[in-house]
C-alpha cells in the first residue's frame, strides 16, 4: 500500500509538473497496448504479447473505452461493448470515473504522454500501456 501511495503521489507530481491536463487527456485517444501491471505487493506482470487491445476515445470532459482484436490486415474485430467514462480534473490529478451496468469505479491518471499511459486502479494496481503499432498500414479500419 505504501508503494501505491508513493507512486500515486511520484504521479501526481509529474502531471502537475509537464503537460497541460488537456494535453494528457488528449493523449489518451488511440489504441493502447498492456506491458505490465504492478500489484500492491510489489509483484509485476509484464505482457510481451497482448491479443487484445484497448481503444480510448475522449475529448475533455467524457470518452469510452473498448477492447478490440488486432487483425493481420491492419483492421480491428470488435464488439458493441464499451465503458463509457467521465473525466474530472480533482486535486491537481485526472481522474477517469467509468459506470457500466455492472460497476462502478475510479482510475487516476498518472502519465498520459504520446506513447506511453500509465493509471492506477482502486484496488492499488498500476497499469502501463505503449501505443499499438498496427500489423500493417491499414491503422483504424474496424471489422
Amino acid at each position: 500500500m505504501k508503494k501505491a501511495i508513493l507512486i500515486l503521489f511520484l504521479g501526481i507530481t509529474l502531471i502537475s509538473c509537464s503537460n497541460s491536463p488537456q494535453e494528457k487527456i488528449d493523449n489518451l485517444n488511440g489504441y493502447w497496448e498492456i506491458t505490465k501491471a504492478e500489484l500492491p505487493e510489489g509483484i509485476t506482470k509484464e505482457f510481451k504479447y497482448s491479443e487484445i487491445v484497448d481503444y480510448i476515445e475522449v475529448d475533455s470532459t467524457s470518452g469510452f473505452r473498448k477492447k478490440v482484436r488486432p487483425q493481420i490486415d491492419g483492421g480491428f474485430i470488435t464488439s458493441n461493448d464499451e465503458e463509457i467514462f467521465q473525466v474530472k480534473l480533482e486535486n491537481d490529478s485526472i481522474n477517469l470515473y467509468y459506470s457500466t451496468p455492472y460497476a462502478n469505479w475510479k482510475e487516476t491518471l498518472l502519465t498520459s504522454e504520446e506513447n506511453k499511459l500509465v493509471v492506477l486502479n482502486p484496488d492499488g494496481i498500476i497499469y502501463t500501456y505503449k501505443r499499438f503499432t498496427p500489423y500493417s498500414g491499414n491503422y483504424g479500419k474496424e471489422n
